[in-house]
């Protein structure tokens, strides 16, 4: 007996979906949370006058937002699969939306850190729920098409992002980098409200909640140790105890949730070969990619000397190369496999790296075009295979958690590498800045604290920085080449003989 459906209501079988109209609204949705990760970093040096924040708080003030973006990403993901994917958007993208706005009335350091932690909650309920959209609505033949546009927008949107901030700096001061958040949300909303059709797994088990808070203390205790290294020293008790507890209740969480009848990560997904290779792929890609943004704008305006819009400018050769390698991949994909395809990505990036490790205070532009331009060709070469990769491993019912792997190997990625690198450079500047004993105690320690205070000091001191600074920076970058470098081994060695075995699956 067939049921009857009331004329006014279609069941979301019927329903029709506009693929192009969605495709276009979660990529503004996942463009305007992207976008956050990088925007705000063309500000910090108007913010570091500002506030008076020191290089520890202003990589807090981007790691906030990674970090509680990172930690809450699968849970936020299981939300969306369970609850409905729409609903997690139109929820994410409204908290960050009023987050941002009262982020624009904030007067300190400690301030904007705490909102943007509230922008990284926001954040984390919007990002998976664009993926899942696409993999949980779209027909197979659209699928594939869908992930690349999505894959580039988001590789793409980060530098896009310090564009546009780099644009509105230029008229408006610091805050109205968020305004720039409220609007965007505001648009991703309305496009949510009205194209987007609700999807969700009526049978997704009750949220893992004890697995939930095992992973984010576990991600704070170690974030937290290494962004605050620098202060108290690498091999200081204190920054011991918190890498060895944060890692000792990560390894706690792998336990626990091996055990969980129905939990917020099964690790022994990682047992499939294509899913731990795009994993490894997407974490270091982003770890490199985010920390490398938190250092070159900072190189650009305190060393260079650029405006906020000129350095962002200076990022688009990145975005040029990258948007059209990504859509360039699923060809190569087709062609030479996904294991060619990836590895030859992260190779290229650690050549760029390499390239970039050379800039000094007195470097030419092109320097730096000549190391961004296969940067972002690498990236966009890697991305789109290891994306698919990820999407592909797990089945329809669970894509909201594949999308939370992804998202979470990016995330925990960029945090961790912003924490890294940042830490590196810090930790080199300090060391190799050499001051004056004639400099006031009290200068002193604040330029030793912050590159863009000593900068404003001028003469002797803003060039000693300056060199210190440089030094840092080509420690930094070289560190990120080796780890894309081992990535590339790790990834051709998960992958070895994937591609036959996908072939001889398809015929």
């Amino acid at each position: 007996m067939t049921a009857v459906i009331p004329p006014t209501v279609k069941p979301p079988a019927a329903r029709a979906v506009r693929s192009g109209a969605v495709t276009a609204v979660v990529c503004v949705a996942l463009a305007t949370v992207v976008a956050a990760m990088s925007s705000l970093n063309v500000a910090l040096p108007e913010i570091a006058r500002s506030t008076h924040a020191t290089q520890t708080q202003l990589a807090w003030v981007i790691d906030a937002y990674s970090l509680v973006f990172a930690s809450l990403l699968l849970p936020a993901g299981a939300f969306g699969d369970r609850y409905g994917r729409r609903l997690a958007l139109i929820a994410g993208l409204s908290i960050f939306g009023a987050g941002s706005a009262v982020a624009m009335t904030a007067h300190s350091a400690t301030e904007l850190i705490a909102l943007r932690a509230v922008l990284g909650l926001g954040a984390a309920l919007v990002m998976p729920a664009t993926l899942s959209t696409i993999t949980g609505t779209f027909a197979s033949e659209q699928r594939t098409r869908a992930v690349s546009v999505w894959a580039a927008v988001a590789g793409g949107s980060a530098v896009l992002g310090l564009l546009t901030s780099g644009l509105v700096l230029e008229v408006w001061s610091w805050p109205s980098v968020f305004g720039l958040n409220v609007v965007l949300a505001a648009v991703a909303l309305a496009g949510t409200f009205r194209f987007v059709p609700e999807s969700a797994d009526p049978h997704a088990p009750r949220l893992d909640v004890s697995g939930a808070v095992l992973a984010v203390i576990g991600m704070v205790a170690l974030v937290y140790s290494i962004i605050e290294a620098p202060s108290h020293g690498w091999l200081s008790a204190r920054t011991l105890a918190g890498l060895g507890s944060g890692i000792a209740v990560l390894a706690g969480f792998v336990l626990f949730e091996m055990r969980r009848r129905n939990p917020l990560l099964d690790p022994r997904v990682f047992a499939r070969r294509s899913l731990s290779a795009g994993s490894l792929s997407i974490f270091v890609q982003f770890f490199v990619f985010f920390g490398f943004i938190f250092l070159v704008l900072q190189y650009l305006q305190l060393i260079r000397g650029d405006s906020g819009l000129v350095s962002a400018v200076s990022m688009l050769p990145m975005a040029a190369a990258m948007m059209p390698a990504a859509r360039l991949a699923p060809a190569l994909v087709a062609r030479i496999g996904a294991r060619a395809t990836c590895t030859a990505g992260l190779v290229i990036m650690a050549v760029a790296f390499v390239v970039l490790a050379q800039l000094t205070g007195t470097s030419s532009y092109w320097l730096v075009a000549v190391g961004l331009i296969p940067l972002g060709a690498g990236m966009g070469l890697a991305m789109t295979p290891a994306t698919s990769g990820i999407t592909a491993a797990l089945p329809a019912s669970q894509q909201g958690v594949a999308s939370a792997i992804n998202d979470l190997s990016r995330e925990v990625g960029g945090a961790v590498g912003i924490a890294v690198l940042a830490s590196v450079l810090t930790s080199t500047y300090q060391s190799h800045l050499h001051l004056s004993h004639h400099l006031p105690a009290a200068e002193a320690d604040q330029a030793r604290a912050s590159v863009a205070v000593a900068s404003h000091l001028g003469g002797a001191v803003a060039a000693q920085a300056h060199t210190a600074f440089a030094d840092g920076l080509h420690l930094a970058l070289l560190i990120a080449a080796g780890i894309v470098l081992a990535a590339a081994l790790g990834v051709a060695t998960l992958l070895r003989g994937h591609d036959r075995q996908a072939a001889v699956t398809s015929a």
